[in-house]
């Protein structure tokens, strides 16, 4: 069974995942190398950014995927040592504009970040 979008231990269970599960989830997930990279991109996340999964992967996200979240906001959080913060947003750069609920997160080793989306 996959956590919810705010779970407390939701990071160590991502780790452990793959493209398969990260499919089944209900909401949205970018997960990316520390320099921004995508190494995966679910079915849900297309769905809510209009980007097709094919289209991301091995792009860098804050500018050439969402440059719409290239901002302090968003993308300087990651510069963190720990990142786990929600907040709400606006999806603005391929879509019509698109109110979502953001979930930064950071892996503990720092091997990689997550950005987990939700349409409010």
């Amino acid at each position: 069974m996959s956590p919810e979008f705010s779970s407390v231990n939701i990071i160590a269970w991502l780790e452990e995942q793959g493209d398969q599960v990260y499919n089944s989830l209900p909401f949205g997930l970018v997960k990316m190398t520390t320099d921004g990279i995508i190494v995966a991109y679910n079915k849900a996340e297309s769905d809510i950014a209009g980007v097709a999964t094919e289209n991301a992967i091995g792009k860098h996200f804050f500018t050439g995927v969402a440059p719409c979240t290239n901002n302090f906001m968003v993308a300087e959080k990651y510069n963190s040592p720990d990142v786990d913060e929600e907040m709400d947003y606006m999806f603005t750069y391929v879509t019509q504009p698109t109110k979502v609920r953001l979930r930064l997160l950071k892996s503990v080793g720092h091997s990689h970040q997550y950005l987990l989306v939700k349409k409010r």
